[in-house]
């Protein structure tokens, strides 16, 4: 009797211990529940994505995978993490501190996954959709936490904390930016096609989006990088004339995020005084810190151009490069650029790697339809906001793209594919 009952479950589980379509649905809801946890927690991406990979693993087909790793978009991110691996060999910073800074690189080692993953699976859309609701969400207690600031897991009355509820104002910008202009699409497209309410819906959470940046807190990139992904949208997506407009109410957008904004205006006068303040009046202000970053970047790199000082070594640059007047907290071992970050540890090998790895992204996405703008408009943030930020190595902005660009990406490849097929036919 008790063989017979024990039967049931032994024949469920050899019949699913490898069944590819129970662990695809497995892999996808660990990729959804990536994206809702991401504008909320980092513990919990951690946990889901290495879950996610698990499960993907386990049914993988090897060869089609390397199949695929063939193909620039998987390559050239497997290069850079491999050169911030090989950096650790000739940098004099300690094994910890080199360990340490490959850390930020490894999450571009999912991406082949996702190409592959999501080139089989047909629920790619719900994963933008579930980070859509999980901004929608944070958004509704953003204003809660205008209203009343004791709601909030930060403490209340610090310095950037008005209007946030979790992590802090730049990632939040980063996130509702990228919904703003990435909603424009399934707008447009909605009004083309007489579908009104359901583009007035799309267009009151984007403006939701916006007036949450407007009257309760926006970080200074995401001011200069609306507009830009803004006008990459007009020009790809509308006629000149109607381009001209969007881009021209962006701008005035923006000017009035700037001038209604008074923590983030500023302008080449305020640099000026705000470098000058650093320099000779040592006052510490964000403006003079950076501009001395990147100065003392640009003379590490003169250093060591071609392969740089090796992995986890900036810290160590910078320190014995601060002057008197530097608050030992201020000592970084990040020069608040992608660009140089990367040029400081791995020199021009490593650049040259960074720029051809986003170009290849870019490439991927110059089809029409709502993934691939979603795709490119990721890789376009990515690039202005490292301008600024070493975005790519955070952890919130970088797995931003490592998930908008490998879901994009696997669903463009799997569009791709479909195409051939019909041409074949």
């Amino acid at each position: 009797m008790s063989l017979s009952a024990a039967a049931p479950p032994m024949l469920l589980v050899r019949r699913y211990w490898r069944d590819r379509a129970l662990w695809t649905t497995i892999a996808d809801v660990f990729a959804i529940l990536a994206a809702l946890a991401l504008p909320w927690s980092t513990t919990l991406v951690a946990i889901f994505v290495p879950c996610w990979l698990g499960a993907v693993a386990w049914v993988m087909d090897w060869r089609d995978y390397g199949r695929l790793l063939k193909q620039p978009i998987c390559y050239l991110p497997f290069a850079l993490v491999g050169l911030a691996l090989i950096g650790t060999l000739w940098s004099d910073a300690t094994w910890s501190a080199r360990l340490y800074a490959v850390a930020p690189t490894l999450k571009l080692l999912v991406l082949p996954g996702l190409f592959y993953h999501f080139e089989r699976s047909s629920r790619g859309m719900w994963v933008f959709v579930a980070f859509l609701v999980s901004c929608v969400l944070l958004m509704a207690v953003s204003w809660l936490v205008t209203i009343d600031p004791s709601f909030t897991l930060k403490t209340p009355n610090e310095p950037g904390a008005r209007g946030i509820f979790v992590k802090n104002y730049i990632d939040q910008s980063q996130e509702f930016a990228l919904c703003v202009v990435a909603l424009a699409y399934p707008i447009i497209r909605l009004l083309r096609t007489n579908r009104i309410w359901q583009a007035l819906v799309l267009g009151a959470i984007s403006l939701g989006f916006l007036v949450n940046m407007v009257f309760v807190t926006v970080s200074r990139t995401a001011i200069v990088t609306m507009p830009i992904m803004a006008g990459v949208f007009a020009l790809l997506h509308l006629k000149r004339r109607t381009s001209l407009i969007l881009i021209g109410v962006m701008l005035v957008l923006a000017g009035l995020l700037w001038f209604a904004t008074p923590d983030v205006r500023w302008g080449p006068q305020s640099l000026l005084r705000d470098y000058r303040y650093y320099k000779t009046d040592e006052h510490v202000t964000s403006i003079g810190l950076r501009l001395e970053f990147w100065q003392k970047s640009l003379r590490f790199i003169s250093e060591a151009p071609v392969i740089g000082h090796g992995t986890g070594s900036m810290r160590g640059l910078f320190e014995r490069a601060a002057t008197n007047h530097e608050p030992k907290d201020q000592v970084i071992a990040n020069p608040h650029n992608q660009t140089l970050n990367i040029a400081v540890q791995w020199g021009m090998v490593g650049v040259i790697l960074l720029y051809a790895m986003w170009l290849v992204h870019l490439l991927l996405f110059r089809g029409e339809g709502l993934v691939a703008w979603i795709g490119l408009l990721v890789v376009v943030q990515n690039i202005f906001t490292s301008l600024f930020n070493s975005h790519l190595f955070d952890f919130h902005e970088g797995w931003m793209y490592v998930l908008g660009v490998g879901v994009a990406g696997g669903m463009t490849l799997a569009a791709k594919q479909r195409n051939q097929l019909a041409e074949r036919r």
